[in-house]
Parts: structure tokens; sequence; C-alpha cells
């Protein structure tokens, strides 16, 4: 799934912690991260303020239930 414009980045992790499943992000260059790791989100979010020309990342989740709550996150945000 492509995200983008992500205003509230501690609501949008609240919602990855509460995920049942793993929870990636896939860099530009094909790395993924385990967004369930908290050193994960800090890296990634490094990377977002550090390179402000990022338009938009892709998350995989593997559980159906972790999709549903990402599209609801998505969707009200």
């Amino acid at each position: 799934m492509k995200v983008q414009n992500i205003t509230d980045m501690d609501k949008f992790f609240e919602v990855i912690d509460s995920c049942s499943g793993k929870v990636e992000l896939v860099t530009g260059e094909g790395d993924r991260l385990n967004l369930k790791s908290k050193l994960a989100q800090y890296v990634s979010l490094a990377n977002i303020f550090s390179d402000p020309s990022i338009g938009e990342l892709e998350l995989l989740a593997y559980e159906p239930e972790d999709i549903d709550k990402l599209v609801d996150f998505m969707m009200n945000s």
C-alpha cells in the first residue's frame, strides 16, 4: 500500500504498534524495515524528515485486519 502525507506520526506508530502481524516499510532501494521495531521506527522517521523529496512510501502488512487498520488510519488522517 502506498502512503503519503502522514501528518500525525505518533498516531501512525500507535496504529503500527496495534497491528498483530509484521508491517514493513519498503525503501526506494527495496530494503524492508520492520516497523514493529522501535529502532526501525526511529530510522524511518529520520529518513522521512531528512529527505523532504519523499512523496510517498510503501507499506506492507501481512494480516488482513492490519491492512484494514492502516487503511482506516490513512482515510481518517
